[in-house]
């Protein structure tokens, strides 16, 4: 990849309701600082606001800008349709609520060059426009919220399982047939473990930072963190020993209060220490992570801790096994360079 003549560029967008931050989602593409040709490509899901009129007008203010339909609505079938009618050699993922860092896509392109992996993440930077979304963004952001992922709290340069959204080179792609649409979720962690089987390397680094708008509710942010339960846990089934303590600590939180609860319902006080103690816990690790923050968002910290780990822990446990034996039968096996 030559500096003087920096290669092509497709950003993927797969999107389904973000009215209220596509069109600077979409934006943050176009002023990139990148001398390369670029190109957006989104897969319109079916949404029930105003995500399609929004996208139609971006195609006629840009030639740069395409759309591609969507009909199942389901992420992974966006990705590939968006793949399919995109052209360039280089191929970005971007959500409809990420914003890309100014120099996103030319670090990724360098990091590509430098490292020779197939695929460079970096990290998921949460950002809120409310008090609510300031909380949750703390929560998403802090050890007590999520552990140790890098590419929630950040990390060295270095090889990884998998990363947040993606910079890949269109071969490893296309020789892996793009991702299993039988991954509602977890697609990303999927084709990230095929490249790696077949030899790729899949390349972390904390120079790219994309701000990411969370959920605007609990209910939102619930049901989001019980399907990344769900599926963990079908990745787990999928992949026997992906899982680690990580994984395991949210579902073991849920069974531990649950029973802590009846028993101190229905047996002795005592039982109620362990919800107690879970809640004091959160509220103790929100006090670092709402530094700087106003009062109503240091306030709700505890309450989007407490919905991201019952939720996740909750989807985890309920996970049913017709799933994983469903994403198990459609199984792909790495395709290695001849």
């Amino acid at each position: 990849m030559s500096e003087q003549q920096p290669p092509a560029v497709s950003v993927i967008m797969p999107v389904l309701n973000e009215e209220r931050h596509l069109r600077t989602s979409v934006r943050h593409i176009l002023e990139q600082d990148y001398a390369g040709e670029l190109e957006v490509v989104i897969a319109l899901g079916p949404s029930t606001d105003r995500t399609d009129e929004i996208a139609a007008e971006l195609v006629r203010e840009d030639p740069r800008v395409h759309t591609v339909p969507n009909p199942t609505g389901r992420t992974p079938a966006a990705l590939n349709a968006a793949i399919k009618a995109s052209r360039h050699p280089i191929v970005v993922r971007v959500d409809g609520h990420g914003m890309l860092s100014p120099n996103y896509i030319a670090t990724a392109v360098r990091l590509l060059d430098e490292t020779g992996a197939q695929n460079v993440g970096g990290i998921m930077h949460a950002e809120g426009e409310n008090a609510w979304e300031q909380a949750v963004a703390a929560a998403m952001t802090s050890k007590i919220g999520v552990g140790n992922a890098a590419f929630h709290t950040g990390g060295a340069a270095a090889p990884a399982e998998t990363v947040y959204l993606g910079v890949f080179r269109r071969e490893a792609l296309e020789q892996q047939g793009g991702y299993n649409e039988e991954f509602i979720r977890a697609q990303d962690w999927e084709l990230n473990f095929r490249i790696r089987e077949a030899g790729g390397l899949i390349w972390f680094s904390p120079e790219l930072k994309v701000s990411y708008r969370p959920r605007p509710s609990v209910k939102a942010l619930a049901k989001q963190y019980k399907d990344y339960g769900r599926w963990r846990h079908v990745v787990a089934r999928y992949h026997q020993g992906s899982i680690n303590l990580r994984y395991l600590a949210a579902p073991t939180a849920v069974v531990a209060i649950a029973a802590g609860l009846v028993v101190g319902a229905a047996v002795t006080p005592w039982g109620l220490v362990v919800p107690a103690g879970y809640l004091a816990a959160i509220t103790a690790g929100s006090v670092p992570a709402g530094k700087g923050l106003p009062l109503k968002a240091r306030v709700q910290i505890p309450v989007a801790l407490a919905t991201m780990h019952m939720s996740w822990g909750f989807g985890f446990l309920t996970s049913p096994r017709s799933l994983a034996k469903k994403v198990i039968a459609s199984r792909r096996e790495p395709v290695r360079s001849s």
